[in-house]
């Protein structure tokens, strides 16, 4: 291989969709409804509280009557970069260090139940399970590793829940999910050139692809009187991402090189399958306590190989990643007949060992503090809303890449999340 840092180039597109500094551990998106950011999504595979239950445990809609929930989630992640001792790519400047890389997210949520008889029901949720965007200085000094990642999800999940008697409910749903994803980062000409055409050259290198995958979900729900338990499953989805790489400023001496050649190039990647135990409890008319232990299989993300179609393998990258888990707990106050108040905390594990972190993923292990609440405007309608700030561990960071120097320091990392909600009940 070329010493030229095409390597963490493709990796990179089949990375864009994990590149952002997403808010669950990992690169996955638990924000799917709003009712729940108050408690930090303690309780989710048990509550029922509305449709958005067909994403966290289908079985869940038996205990509901026709419904709809509309939401949205805005995301704002904040990743700086500091520097500990970097060194420059040959033949380059170092530069600076790259400014917040975090960006603004909004993530849509839609879910509709509709009750057949006493025992089935049907429902159909459309979300994004995935993605965020995040984007550095074209100047920093880790632009031949990543400058701006970004990936867009659309999950489609029509569901069914059949109620076995009045303690013991079952649901299965299928999800058919779409992924489009980009990648940039600069290209070091001068190091490729061997230094033959001058320091200081360099251009945006720019990957993007998409891809159709399909997996499914699974729930029980034990209705237990004042207290729920509830399990949910969903299983991995398997992608063969396929795009195109292409490449600015390319000098003219250089133009022949095939590997800066605008082509096709693909992946395969596999998104984790996740388990979660829930509880629900009412401890009074007036208090409900909510819990919650999640497991994510982030272990498949372990090696990744990227192709270009003509079967030459560009890399293949040990990953490491390893199974993680989410742990929360909530607490709701119903105030009285029009409003109810909620909190929660949870602990989020990173799957991403130190020696193992890029500048594309400066994720660390998270703590939650959500707040938020309900105001019902009828019988038949009700506005939540939610905030959690999102306390991230000091994420290191010791990266050498081939013609892109070493990236050597730490991450400054937050999040903030603020959601809202309709939902009408038919």
């Amino acid at each position: 291989m070329s010493s030229f840092p095409l390597n963490r180039l493709t990796l990179g597109f089949a990375l864009a969709g994990f590149a952002g500094l997403t808010q669950a551990a990992g690169f996955a998106l638990i924000e799917q409804n709003a009712s729940g950011l108050g408690n930090a999504y303690a309780g989710q595979a048990a509550s029922a509280l509305d449709a958005s239950t067909v994403f966290f445990n289908p079985a869940g809609m038996g205990l509901l009557p026709g419904q709809l929930v509309v939401a949205g989630n805005l995301v704002k992640p904040s990743a700086k970069f500091q520097d500990g001792g970097s060194t420059a790519a040959p033949l380059q400047t170092l530069g600076d260090t790259g400014g917040d890389a975090g960006d603004l997210g909004f993530v849509p949520n839609l879910y509709y139940v509709h009750p057949v008889n006493d025992q089935l029901a049907l429902g159909i949720g459309v979300n994004a399970p995935f993605g965020l965007k995040t984007e550095y200085d074209q100047t920093w000094m880790g632009r031949f590793q990543a400058v701006t990642s970004e990936v867009k999800t659309i999950n489609v999940n029509p569901s069914l829940s059949y109620k076995l008697n009045d303690t013991v409910l079952l649901g299965i749903g299928l999800s058919a999910q779409y992924i489009d994803a980009k990648l940039t980062n600069m290209v070091n000409y001068s190091a490729l050139a061997g230094g033959v055409l001058g320091a200081n050259l360099q251009g945006l290198a720019d990957v993007e692809g998409n891809d159709y995958g399909w997996g499914y979900n699974l729930g029980a729900l034990f209705n237990l009187g004042d207290t729920r338990i509830g399990l949910s499953y969903r299983s991995e989805i398997d992608y063969t991402l396929e795009g195109n790489v292409s490449f600015a400023n390319v000098p003219a001496p250089m133009a022949p090189n095939p590997l800066l050649q605008t082509g096709p190039v693909t992946a395969d990647v596999t998104m984790p399958a996740s388990a979660s135990l829930s509880l629900f409890h009412k401890l009074s008319p007036s208090i409900d306590l909510l819990a919650d232990i999640t497991w994510t299989g982030w272990s498949s993300f372990d090696v990744l190989t990227v192709r270009r179609t003509s079967g030459s393998v560009v890399s293949s990258t040990t990953e490491n990643w390893q199974d993680s888990w989410r742990y929360s707990l909530g607490v709701t106050w119903h105030q009285n007949a029009a409003w109810s108040w909620r909190a929660g905390v949870a602990y989020d594990e990173t799957p991403v060992e130190d020696a193992f972190r890029t500048a594309r993923i400066p994720d660390n292990s998270r703590t939650w503090v959500a707040l938020g609440g309900q105001y019902r405007l009828s019988e038949k309608s009700a506005l939540d809303f939610g905030y959690a700030y999102l306390f991230v561990e000091d994420a290191s960071i010791n990266s050498t890449v081939a013609g892109a120097g070493t990236l050597l320091g730490s991450y400054d990392n937050s999040v903030n999340i603020l959601s809202a909600q309709y939902t009408y009940t038919f």
